[in-house]
């Protein structure tokens, strides 16, 4: 299990006193106003930055960071991740997984057989869909609904589905 979480990417700055609008890359991106600050992937290392105040715009959030009150402060950082900790992310319902937890889970058949490996998740508007690299090396999508997920096991990092018609 990781560490941390990602929780966005800046796409761009906002105005010239040091704001960026970032991609949310959690299913609330109001989960920006409980957070006190996010640790910048810089490429190097990760960097504290305290949030000092969130807006939003369609669909981005936009933050400002305290000591960061000029563009090129900020500028070079865009396309970065930002990441919390584990233990400052929300806490998830029944049946409700971190993306992050899902990544390179062995996949499994009903049978217990060998189906592949969870490679993506693809956030759609219905439902998510599990993108699964298959033991022959084909590429399949499932949607992540129960009647194909059977059962998620980060413990065991395994995952049973039952193959729906037509997914194959």
């Amino acid at each position: 299990m990781e560490d941390l979480l990602k929780v966005g990417v800046i796409t761009t700055t906002h105005g010239v006193r040091g704001e960026v609008k970032v991609f949310p890359t959690t299913d609330n991106a109001e989960r920006f106003l409980d957070l006190d600050y996010v640790l910048l992937d810089t490429g190097k290392e990760l960097r504290r930055l305290d949030i000092r105040n969130v807006r939003f715009f369609k669909n981005l959030a936009i933050l400002k960071f305290k000591g960061i009150d000029n563009i090129n402060d900020i500028e070079m950082y865009k396309g970065r991740d930002l990441w919390i900790p584990r233990e400052e992310g929300q806490e998830l319902g029944e049946n409700e997984y971190y993306i992050a937890d899902l990544l390179d889970m062995e996949v499994v058949l009903e049978d217990g057989s060998k189906f592949g490996i969870l490679k993506d998740v693809m956030e759609t508007g219905a439902n998510d869909v599990y993108v699964v690299e298959t033991t022959d090396g084909r590429e399949v999508l499932l949607p992540a609904i129960s009647e194909c997920i059977r059962d998620v096991n980060p413990e065991e990092n395994k995952m049973t589905v039952h193959l729906m018609k037509g997914l194959l």
